[in-house]
């Protein structure tokens, strides 16, 4: 094709488009093509038309978005899966994919992420969606709430963010869908590991890959795992809205979904050991974990999640800790990272009012029920000695 054509020309068309290989890697290459070509027009048409699978354009799909895809639908069950530019862009979009519009209704539980619940006390009311926070764990008040409301969607998380309380999803999603509510569970911080939200009625399960699933530290990402209707009904909303992942990401995510397993079984023994010593710590007035017998969903969380699989996040209080006080704590750890983060194979610490809930106002706060002397703690795979002797460290230093 490039033959005796010019300089200019035999660069830029060189070494592209070559024969197609009789081999397969062993590990899924990165396409980060933004176009496709095919033999003929009449291909292309069919494609764009829906009528034969294909990829055409990078927003609309790659190869290594479809591998990353298929990887979490065998990982969490259900039919079909996309990937997301990040966890709110799932989110986003899956209440978008749920009916979620101007002239309905959406119950949201109380105890949820800070950008999910900005999402739903600023954002979607100006956009005509009515707004009502619930606490799921109250299910009396939330079969009321479904009632009178009659939403179109109900969100809300496995394990809560930053409280650690545990839903009831599979008696949850009964109510929702007997009020005609399409459910969407945030899945991230229980991972497919410990459950599986599609397998116990929920409609869509999000997660923020940059957490668990991603696991390093080094990609921004979000899913969502669905039935194919939905899908298809996603992936239009993709392909206006643009909140697609990069294929690098896309890449990276795939292979730190590899050792998820192995890094959620040492995350929960770590965090395990970790929350035990807490709760008999002196200067620790609060362990929120599900794996503790002092917590409220403790057999809730022992019949949905596998043996000794309670997750890898703890938050605590202080007792009697200023704001200057947490932070002094949290500049005196030294293997603990103090970053706006978690599900890294690093352990982490955050201040909730600082950072994942300083949308939130003080009173917002105060009644989900996040206190001024609330820490977070993403539990990492280190030695889970060596993390308690840094804590212990930690608030030895800090109390002076």
């Amino acid at each position: 094709m490039i033959e005796g054509k010019s300089i200019f020309t035999r660069a830029v068309h060189a070494g592209e488009r070559g024969p197609q290989p009789d081999f397969q890697p062993v590990s899924t290459p990165i396409y980060s093509t933004v176009g496709y070509v095919y033999a003929s027009m009449e291909d292309l048409d069919r494609i764009f038309g829906n009528e034969r699978e294909g990829f055409v354009y990078a927003r609309y799909g790659s190869p290594t978005h479809s591998a990353l895809e298929s990887a979490l639908v065998a990982v969490e069950g259900g039919e079909a899966a996309l990937s997301f530019g990040s966890g709110m862009a799932a989110i986003h979009a899956s209440l978008l994919a749920a009916g979620v519009k101007n002239g309905t209704s959406l119950v949201a539980a109380y105890d949820i992420y800070g950008a999910t619940y900005s999402l739903g006390a600023r954002l979607l009311p100006d956009m005509g969606v009515r707004v009502k926070f619930v606490d799921v764990t109250n299910l009396e008040e939330l079969s009321k709430t479904l009632s009178e409301t009659k939403p179109a969607a109900l969100i809300l998380e496995t394990i809560s963010n930053p409280l650690m309380k545990v839903a009831d999803i599979p008696t949850i999603c009964h109510m929702a869908h007997r009020a005609k509510a399409k459910v969407v569970v945030d899945n991230t911080f229980a991972t497919p590991v410990l459950f599986q939200p599609l397998k116990h009625g929920a409609d869509f399960s999000v997660h923020s890959t940059t957490k668990y699933i991603g696991g390093h530290g080094d990609v921004l990402g979000g899913a969502i795992i669905t039935s194919k209707e939905n899908r298809a009904v996603l992936h239009e909303i993709i392909k206006m809205t643009g909140g697609n992942l990069g294929a690098f990401e896309a890449w990276l995510t795939l292979r730190g979904l590899k050792t998820l397993p192995l890094r959620m079984r040492q995350h929960c023994q770590n965090a395990l050991e970790v929350a035990r010593w807490l709760e008999g710590h002196p200067r620790i007035a609060r362990v929120n974990y599900p794996g503790l017998l002092s917590h409220p969903q403790h057999e809730l969380a022992k019949k949905i999640f596998p043996p000794g699989f309670f997750g890898g996040m703890i938050s605590f209080e202080i007792k009697d800790a200023t704001k200057e006080k947490i932070f002094r704590f949290m500049e005196a750890l030294e293997l603990i990272i103090p970053a706006t983060t978690l599900g890294d194979v690093y352990s982490l610490v955050l201040y909730p009012p600082m950072s994942s809930h300083r949308a939130l106002r003080p009173e917002e706060r105060a009644q989900v029920g996040i206190s001024d002397q609330l820490v977070r703690l993403s539990v990492g795979i280190e030695e889970a000695a060596e993390i308690i002797s840094d804590l212990e460290g930690a608030l030895e230093k800090s109390r002076r």
